[in-house]
């Protein structure tokens, strides 16, 4: 991204913090056709928040759990003006083959994003999908293939680019040049790990399993996997770093505007957590990502107590003038010898929005920027230009942190050629750009 699109995308973003729900009408007020491919909690949350901004006519859910589809179909019906239930699948391919949505959402573990979005696009539809684009580089690079040959709108679910105290912290502090030149980022989270799972078990009669497991290398069942705890495992997942780091670096990056690192490396493995516990992520990580004149690195610690009880997810960005400190609820920015530090908080829109506390599980400081994230996404479509988390944008983001653990697992740094797509001079780490998908599924193709 060049300076002039930089300055463009970050002034149209402010312009939309300012945006009132429902602004989106559609021609001759037909509703959007809209479609919901995993209905756990933030495929749920996204929808309803998509219901708020626009005419929506739920026309399909997809799960591999038909519980939580029938429950979801449920919540629907209450929701969207129509008070239709919408049919439930259990299969991606039969929804979008029978229903021809004009929108879907995405919102399945990172193994299930790759497949049903370029089935999406190649259905004719646009896409909101959920972040990590994907759970290895080459699905990625599918995936931005798949849009551009289709000329399909996909945002991104990387909503901190849409966050109002957020974007109010760059302008204030960033963009008018109050922190400086930023030399060092330090990235963060400090949150708990994983928890303990009980022996294999057969999964229950509403759970397909298999189609879970999907292309992912197999992994037998263990109740707590589903629906919440699929993260602790890289089968299904890309860990803390594709599920939190990715948030902060990709708003940092958007913040600097800058693009791939030129240098990526990692360390870390469990250290503390039970060796004999079946989750495969790390406990312990430090990601460095390489640009030139500025470090920005990753600290992933599910033990101890956090450096900043304020902060344990969070971005600091340490400039020449002044410390800006990020977080989904504050941000404080301290100029160089200043005793007080200036302080703003995140947008609390529930008396705006009272349905936003019935939502299960609603992050309710991450609504505004998720409804606000649909606008754009919804606008983008319309004025058929790129949204503001656009599948490109979503790709270098999240391949940088699966890079990282790549780099974690081989125990050494890569210099990443952007235009080729590849590591510079590693033919090892090449090859598990791409791992191999288990039958009968095929990889995509970019």
């Amino acid at each position: 991204m060049n300076r002039r699109d930089f300055l463009h995308t970050a002034a149209l973003t402010s312009a939309l913090a300012a945006i009132q729900p429902r602004a989106f009408a559609l021609a001759g007020d037909k509703p959007l056709r809209v479609a919901t491919i995993g209905c756990g909690w933030y495929g749920k949350t996204d929808l309803f928040h998509l219901i708020q901004v626009a005419p929506v006519e739920v026309v399909g859910l997809c799960d591999v759990d038909a519980n939580m589809a029938a429950e979801a179909a449920e919540l629907v019906a209450q929701r969207q003006p129509s008070k239709t239930k919408p049919p439930v699948y259990g299969d991606y391919r039969k929804l979008l083959a029978e229903q021809k949505p004009d929108v879907v959402n995405i919102a399945t573990p990172d193994h299930w994003h790759a497949l049903p979005m370029i089935a999406a696009v190649e259905a004719g539809a646009d896409v909101y999908c959920q972040k990590p684009i994907s759970v290895d580089v080459a699905e990625g690079q599918a995936m931005v293939a798949a849009a551009k040959r289709t000329g399909r709108t996909v945002q991104v679910g990387l909503q901190r680019r849409s966050t109002p105290h957020l974007i109010e912290a760059r302008d204030r502090y960033i963009t008018s040049g109050k922190l400086g030149k930023v030399a060092f980022v330090d990235i963060h989270s400090y949150y708990g790990g994983p928890g303990g799972f009980p022996p294999t078990a057969t999964p229950p009669a509403n759970l397909d399993w298999e189609m879970y497991v999907g292309p992912a290398p197999w992994l037998d069942y263990h109740p707590h996997i589903h629906p919440r705890s699929w993260r602790d495992f890289r089968n299904f997942s890309n860990g803390q770093i594709g599920d939190l780091c990715v948030h902060m670096f990709d708003v940092v990056r958007y913040f600097l505007g800058i693009g791939w690192p030129t240098t990526v490396s990692a360390n870390g493995g469990v250290f503390v957590r039970d060796k004999t516990s079946i989750a495969t992520i790390a406990d312990t990580q430090t990601a460095t990502f390489e640009y030139p004149d500025l470090q920005i690195v990753w600290t992933q610690r599910n033990w101890g107590e956090p450096a900043d009880p304020e902060y344990p997810w969070g971005a600091t960005l340490y400039g020449d003038k002044g410390t800006l400190k990020l977080s989904v609820h504050s941000y404080d920015f301290k100029p160089h010898g200043a005793r007080q530090a200036e302080h703003g908080d995140h947008l609390d829109e529930r008396s705006k929005f009272p349905e936003d506390q019935q939502h299960k599980e609603t992050e309710l400081f991450a609504a505004p920027a998720t409804r606000r994230h649909m606008q754009d996404f919804l606008a983008a479509r319309q004025e058929k230009r790129l949204p503001v988390s656009n599948i490109e944008e979503g790709y270098i983001s999240s391949a940088c942190c699966i890079l990282a653990n790549l780099s974690m697992d081989l125990g050494r740094s890569f210099k990443w050629d952007a235009a080729a797509g590849k590591i510079i001079d590693d033919d090892e780490a090449n090859q598990r750009l791409a791992r191999p998908y288990r039958e009968p599924w095929s990889r995509p193709q970019a």
